[in-house]
């Protein structure tokens, strides 16, 4: 039986300080028993030093096995060194308008995450890019109209998911008609309820349609659907919208609670108390141990008092535990001695040939 420490635990998500864990970090590890792990450059040097760290988290939870993810979507946000393939973006893979390639390019990039040890990757971007002053968007979309952006994320997101590797659509309910970057300021989106769901809601219904393991919350506000916070703190957009309206039963993750669209006027305890109200299921503190361990103690205080957020607590403790349970039966990561030449075996530049149409 957890207790509810442990739930709590693992619905918190966190960055790691460097290319290894320091000692520091394996002790509140092993305290608060976080759910998952994210990297970003600083914790990516080199092949062995990645599945290293990997196994070093896999090993070092007591309870269930770690999420651990990435931002791997090709073109800008790309968080993996050479030898790894540098794929192209998502507007380039579109632009040839070949499923196949797409589902191939999603395959790819799965084949080379296992290698390591990474499981989850938060892609594919569902945004339909319609801003053309979208100063965070832009090529990370796969279309600027809802059929293609749809049909070429799912192809993509089918590759992923068949190469072991958990996808995690992002922003919903969509970040392409932003002229904000979520990361410095709050994006206001006013567009009626009509027009969101003929814009920006397609690619995520059919993401839902074909089984998406897990969707990202977008650090926007939409006045029509919350004229009080951003979608990651809305019970009308996350429970509403996303999990009655659509019928989502899979896991949310919150974009970085970090991020100042949300840290700007919240700190991390009402944040998180928020996000757990409006449905979220795993919050991400992406740089900051200290801000997720001022969640997580926000989070049990607030818990024990009021049975309604156990409820939650343990709705969500079931999602995660259902896709745990699922998709990480096992570490992928490859034996240390034949990393180079599997990774080298894959030859996937014929594949970023193929999407540049060099072949």
């Amino acid at each position: 039986m957890q207790s509810l420490r442990e739930k709590i635990g693992q619905m918190i998500m966190v960055g790691c300080q460097g290319e290894s864990l320091r000692r520091d970090e394996q002790l509140i590890f092993a305290e608060y028993a976080f759910g998952g792990f994210i990297f970003f450059k600083k914790n990516c040097c080199e092949l062995r030093q990645i599945l290293s760290l990997c196994r070093s988290l896999w090993q070092g939870t007591p309870s269930w096995p770690p999420f651990i993810g990435l931002d791997e979507e090709g073109g800008n946000v790309h968080r993996l060194p050479q030898p790894f393939t540098h794929f192209p973006a998502a507007a380039t893979i579109a632009a040839r308008n070949n499923l196949d390639l797409a589902y191939r390019a999603g395959r790819a990039t799965a084949g080379e995450l296992t290698l390591v040890g990474i499981n989850l990757n938060f892609a594919p971007v569902l945004d339909v890019n319609t801003n053309q002053k979208n100063p965070i968007i832009g090529e990370r979309a796969f279309g600027d109209d809802p059929k293609s952006a749809s049909a070429m994320s799912c192809a993509w997101m089918g590759g992923l998911r068949d190469g072991g590797i958990i996808p995690c659509g992002k922003h919903f309910p969509g970040h392409g008609d932003t002229d904000k970057d979520s990361h410095f300021a709050l994006p206001v989106v006013a567009k009626s309820l009509a027009e969101i769901q003929a814009v920006e809601l397609p690619p995520f219904v059919d993401a839902c349609r074909h089984g998406i393991e897990a969707l990202m919350t977008a650090h926007v506000k939409y006045t029509d659907l919350d004229p009080n916070h951003p979608a990651t703190l809305s019970e009308p957009i996350v429970t509403g919208l996303l999990r009655q309206q659509l019928g989502y039963t899979g896991v949310v993750f919150s974009d970085d609670m970090e991020m100042r669209a949300v840290s700007d006027d919240y700190n991390a305890g009402e944040a998180a108390l928020l996000a757990l109200r409006a449905g979220v299921d795993v919050l991400l503190f992406c740089h900051d141990l200290e801000k997720a361990i001022e969640a997580f103690e926000v989070l049990h205080a607030a818990v024990e008092r009021e049975p309604a957020l156990r409820a939650l607590v343990e709705a969500s403790y079931r999602r995660i535990g259902a896709l745990k349970q699922r998709c990480l039966k096992e570490f992928t990561g490859a034996p240390e001695n034949a990393l180079e030449d599997r990774l080298k075996s894959l030859n996937h530049q014929r594949i970023v040939a193929e999407i540049h149409g060099s072949l």
